[in-house]
């Protein structure tokens, strides 16, 4: 046996750079190209590998020492003096377990190709969350960290990534499936050689949320896994390199979480693998948002969470079953993900809605007229697809109403993507129609048509959902008068439209029956004011009455 030193490579041009986290102590047992201790320099931080393989009998730095090149780390007793040139041309060593300090558990080959099972990993203290997309099929060839499907709580969605790479044999969840930590997912043939790994916890979207769940604000949930210190550090410093090691920002980069974000633990403030575990079970939890998912939210925030505001009653607790029979019935998915978006748009926007008529007698007949000419091909042109057409006249006029608050900077839109609310037997969705703008009255007409049997079927998915400018919800084949709309945030402006009924109306010489469609904008007063609320009504009701205004 031989005492080997093991000293610090070539590191480039880095000077005095200081030793952030020792990885091994006294009495380890390490392999060549073991990671030993990280450096950081006001630029990078790096791992730095050991070029011998055997005991630790020494630890030659501290935390805090400034090291160069050829500086000494420590002190191996070893079976002789090999280096890493020599193990080059003996067989690869087996890599021993990463020891406690390791920031992530190094990646293990698979000695031989076979049927492997890939698990949902650890997601937080959820006993069940419901599967909301499947990206994979069986026969489908997948790579480690892959997404495999999307999963859901009450607060948060987020995508689970595959633990091994192979060809999928066998698929074993479905849409609407409730898994949780352990459930298994896929039958995955490995190839030899393959490489698996003990997947993190699973990603936490980056996006903000284009589907409601994703800008949802509601009560934090408390979690006894969540760690001490506060995962989240919204007022981090933003462009500054995260205080953590490259193990750690593979970590991050692999589950979509803003490193700048995520408040270290480790000495100095280092990120460790646990707060970043941490930040996405907080996430998950609804006990946080990333910034990417709060710019999805109106200015102003969702004040507490969407829960109680100071000095409000506590919400009444009551034993229905004292009064009479009750049956208990859980809300479906749709419904408590948009009622917790409506609370906190109805609570921070100040809304108000004016309401109009639009006479639309010589449009509903020349909407008749098309769908007979058209019956053939059976295309079926609706109101509401005009309705699409004037709004984009009309936010052209107005941008100010294409606009979105973004803190106190207004953000006006160039483009023009019109929502429309869906009634599904689940919930009310928005599916957009995108670029409306570009697309003539048929192909609205077909794209709503497609989308609304999406919706009515439940396979609309966040893409088409996202990117509104400006929403229209209409009752009309239902009935009412008017209504208060409730704005779509971050929308500042949502028209509201009821049915459309015959009524009287004086021409100067006599009343002349005329079909009148009822109309109710609400708007965001933070942005736009009354006056021009009520052109934008006028002039939206012009165009319905006579659509050649379109062409002006």
């Amino acid at each position: 046996m031989a005492m080997l030193e093991v000293k610090v490579p070539d590191i480039g041009d880095f000077k005095d750079v200081a030793v952030i986290e020792l990885l091994v102590k006294v009495g380890d047992t390490i392999q060549i190209d073991q990671s030993l201790v990280t450096v950081e320099s006001d630029k990078a931080s790096m791992e730095i590998p050991s070029t011998q393989a055997g005991v630790v009998k020494e630890v030659k730095v501290a935390v805090g020492d400034k090291v160069n090149e050829g500086s000494l780390l420590l002190i191996v007793e070893g079976a002789g003096a090999g280096t890493a040139a020599a193990a080059a041309s003996a067989p690869a060593p087996v890599a021993a377990p990463a020891p406690a300090a390791a920031p992530a558990a190094p990646a293990a080959p698979v000695s031989g190709g076979g049927l492997v099972d890939v698990v949902v990993p650890d997601i937080g203290d959820f006993d069940e969350v419901s599967v909301i997309e499947v990206f994979v099929k069986a026969g489908d060839t997948i790579r480690v960290e892959q997404s495999l499907i999307t999963v859901e709580s009450d607060k948060a969605s987020m995508e689970i990534p595959s633990s091994h790479a192979g060809v999928i044999k066998e698929l074993k969840v479905k849409l609407g499936d409730k898994v949780a930590k352990g459930t298994l997912l896929a039958v995955v043939q490995t190839a030899a050689g393959a490489v698996a790994v003990a997947a993190p916890a699973a990603s936490a979207p980056a996006v903000a949320a284009p589907a409601p769940a994703q800008a949802a604000a509601a009560p934090a949930v408390a979690s006894a896994s969540l760690p001490a210190l506060p995962a989240h550090e919204p007022t981090a410093a933003k462009g500054r390199l995260p205080h953590a090691s490259p193990t750690i920002r593979k970590l991050a980069r692999e589950l979509g979480v803003p490193l700048d974000e995520v408040k270290g633990s480790g000495p100095k403030g280092r990120v460790l693998e646990s707060d970043v575990q941490g930040f996405v079970k907080a996430v998950m939890a609804g006990q946080m948002q990333t910034t990417a998912q709060k710019a999805a939210a109106p200015a102003g925030g969702a004040a507490s969470g969407g829960g109680a505001f100071p000095g409000l009653l506590a919400w009444p607790q009551v034993d229905f079953a004292k009064f009479g029979p009750v049956e208990r019935k859980e809300m479906g998915r749709i419904k408590k993900i948009s009622g917790a978006n409506l609370h906190r748009n109805w609570v921070v926007i100040p809304h108000v809605t004016n309401h109009d008529d639009a006479d639309i007698t010589d449009l509903e007949a020349f909407r008749v007229l098309l769908n007979k000419e058209n019956e053939k091909s059976g295309v079926k042109v609706t109101m509401l697809a005009f309705m699409i057409k004037a709004a984009v006249a009309a936010l052209k006029k107005f941008p100010e109403f294409n606009a979105s608050l973004d803190g106190d900077t207004l953000v006006m839109k160039q483009y023009f993507h019109i929502g429309f609310a869906a009634d599904t037997p689940n919930g009310l969705v928005v599916p957009v129609i995108k670029d409306a703008d570009k697309k003539g009255i048929v192909q609205i007409s077909l794209e709503m048509a497609e989308l609304a049997k999406k919706a009515r079927d439940g396979k609309l998915g966040p893409a088409d959902m996202s990117g509104g400018c400006f929403t229209i919800s209409s009752l009309g084949g239902i009935g009412g008068r008017y209504f208060t709309p409730i704005i779509n945030a971050p929308e500042v402006a949502i028209m509201g439209v009821c049915k459309s009924q015959i009524e009287p109306k004086w021409d100067g010489k006599a009343f002349q029956p005329r079909l009148m469609l009822p109309l109710s904008l609400s708007w965001d007063h933070r942005v736009i004011d009354g006056a021009a609320a009520a052109r934008f009504n006028v002039y939206f009701a012009s165009l319905l009455a006579d659509f050649r205004r379109i062409a002006l």
